[in-house]
């Protein structure tokens, strides 16, 4: 049994005609000869009626008195919903199949509600559904505890889903439909030249995603990675094939990666960085702000130690908090509010002599200031003010070449 995976996001199944772009692409499988698993995300975005924010809004989220575990039983509802008209709509167009929850679908998780870890896969009953239908519609984003609770699985869960079901039942592909024609070399709204990209390593991905490129979530990738399932990301509004996902940019064994070493530049806004100095004790400082940060539920980014002190980026929205802790202990931070983390990702970077100075050198040139850097085997990062970010991406976009085809 040949088997395809195709996840559709809330865009893609918004409205009826939305869907039926979406079904167009089932059907084409089936005559491809595939048995077919469709994972399905709530139906549009918020201001629509069973969208996991509208969902939400029904009890007053985030100001709301009810558990994290009512919350996943209220919002896993928008994905059961989203199955269940798919799969009526399928059979309207002629095409067997059958809903199924996450939980029937095999999603056994942890009991980390809103945020829980998929812990094994039981695709048992999604085989049996296969024998008599062409097409198996889960409900993504969800998953039930050993216990029996329902459980959501974190923001993008739904290309999680699709990316442990096509691992779960050894998928020829699978498909993750957007509103996008796939992978950009950057985001199309700061760049006029950005392109689809025809084919990248999950490493890549992996990397755009984790620094801002929200086409699909980096857990989904390293699943498909680690099971070594080759990932499409398409659009459902179109027949184009997309960008491959999978360990090679090239077909042939054997073959290194092209001379270019950058494939994409993605970018984080909203961030403020924080300075701190050490007036007597450097160890401690260090050890003094990561564990007040940790214990304050503060995500730190971009770290930089010095026998000096300590620099590092949080989200902009948390910055009047960790001031005060910082206070609280003591020193004297250095807020710089407004930045962007700017990201040069390529598997070709490891290796490669002179890739920093030319991003140094483009950014110099291009007036924009560097308020920090990092790197690692496939990403240069830099931190630049939010209002040099345009600037900044489309300057290094042009340096390295990246608005021409491959």
């Amino acid at each position: 049994m040949k088997i395809l995976v195709q996840k559709f996001g809330g865009t893609s199944v918004k409205d009826e005609e939305s869907r039926e772009k979406a079904i167009a692409h089932v059907q084409k499988a089936r005559t491809e000869g595939y048995k077919v698993v469709v994972v399905v995300s709530a139906m549009g975005r918020k201001g629509d009626p069973y969208a996991t924010d509208s969902l939400l809004g029904l009890i007053d989220f985030p100001n709301t008195n009810s558990s994290k575990r009512e919350q996943d039983l209220l919002t896993s509802c928008g994905e059961v919903i989203s199955s269940v008209v798919f799969s009526n709509e399928l059979q309207n167009a002629g095409v067997s199949s059958v809903a199924l929850t996450g939980a029937q679908a095999g999603f056994v998780t942890s009991n980390d509600f809103t945020e829980a870890k998929i812990r094994a896969m039981n695709p048992e009953r999604i085989m049996q559904e296969l024998q008599y239908s062409d097409v198996a519609v889960v409900a993504g984003f969800q998953g039930q505890t050993e216990s029996g609770d329902v459980t959501t699985i974190g923001r993008g869960g739904s290309d999680t889903s699709a990316a442990a079901l096509g691992a779960a039942l050894d998928a020829e592909y699978i498909d993750i439909f957007t509103d996008v024609e796939g992978i950009m070399t950057a985001d199309p709204r700061i760049v006029e030249t950005a392109r689809p990209l025809k084919v990248m390593t999950y490493n890549e991905i992996v990397n755009l995603a984790y620094q801002g490129a929200k086409v699909i979530h980096p857990r989904a990738v390293e699943i498909a990675m680690q099971a070594k399932v080759p990932i499409r990301v398409r659009s459902t509004y179109s027949d184009d094939f997309g960008t491959l996902v999978t360990q090679s940019r090239h077909d042939g064994r054997g073959k290194d990666i092209p001379d270019r070493p950058v494939t994409g530049i993605a970018h984080l806004s909203g961030i403020a960085q924080i300075k701190v100095f050490a007036k007597d004790e450097p160890y401690q400082l260090q050890s003094e702000v990561f564990k007040s940060m940790a214990e304050a539920g503060i995500s730190v980014d971009f770290i930089n130690i010095s026998p000096k002190g300590v620099v590092y980026t949080i989200p902009d929205m948390y910055t009047s908090k960790a001031r005060d802790i910082l206070e609280a202990l003591g020193y004297e931070p250095e807020i710089t509010h407004n930045c962007a983390k700017v990201s040069t990702v390529g598997a070709g970077i490891t290796g490669v002599p002179g890739i920093a100075a030319k991003i140094v050198h483009t950014l110099t040139s291009a007036g924009v200031q560097i308020l920090q850097s990092a790197d690692s085997h496939t990403t240069i990062w830099v931190l630049v003010k939010d209002e040099d970010l345009k600037q900044a991406v489309n300057a290094l976009h042009k340096t390295f070449q990246l608005q021409l085809d491959e």
